[in-house]
């Protein structure tokens, strides 16, 4: 097994104990890649998914974008269209700290997605954030090139190294 390789996070909590970082943030799956690992890269927006939508035309490297939308439910910051290009473009998955849109769409593709939510309502445009800065919720802060393991039990960071 690689780091990157995906691994229950439960096995990961025996494994590591106190060190594994644990997101208590209550995500819902959306994707249909129900298991994702990589290091994390991360968006930090509100309500715009300009600098998002960016990013996941970029090459992924089965990297896991972690996106701090604030926690907010009123609009998407990911439907269809994003999910698919990340997925075009090598991305492991997304775990957003927001709502997503487009949920049946995003239940077909071989993505993983975690999210709080779902709202019909499209975000804004105009690239408003920062890319690549730690990103704090559910009482982990994500930095890139953490690495990221998903599942149906939860989120984790591995220890990061000594």
């Amino acid at each position: 097994m690689t780091e990157t390789t995906p691994t229950p996070t439960a096995d990961l909590a025996d494994r590591y104990g106190d060190a594994l970082r644990v997101c208590d943030t209550p995500f819902r799956q959306f994707g249909g890649s129900r298991t994702f690992a990589g290091p994390v890269r991360t968006v930090s927006c509100h309500e715009d998914n300009g600098l998002l939508r960016q990013l996941v035309q970029t090459p992924g490297s089965r990297a896991v974008l972690v996106v701090d939308g604030g926690g907010s439910l009123r609009t998407a910051l990911v439907g269809d269209v994003l999910a698919r290009a990340a997925l075009a473009n090598g991305w492991a998955g997304l775990v957003l700290h927001g709502a997503i849109r487009d949920s049946v769409a995003l239940a077909e593709l071989g993505l993983g997605i975690k999210a709080l939510g779902t709202a019909p309502r499209a975000s804004g445009k105009a690239g408003a954030g920062a890319v690549d800065v730690p990103v704090t919720f559910g009482g982990v802060t994500f930095s890139p090139g953490d690495i990221l393991h998903a599942d149906d039990d939860g989120v984790v960071l591995l220890p990061r190294p000594a």
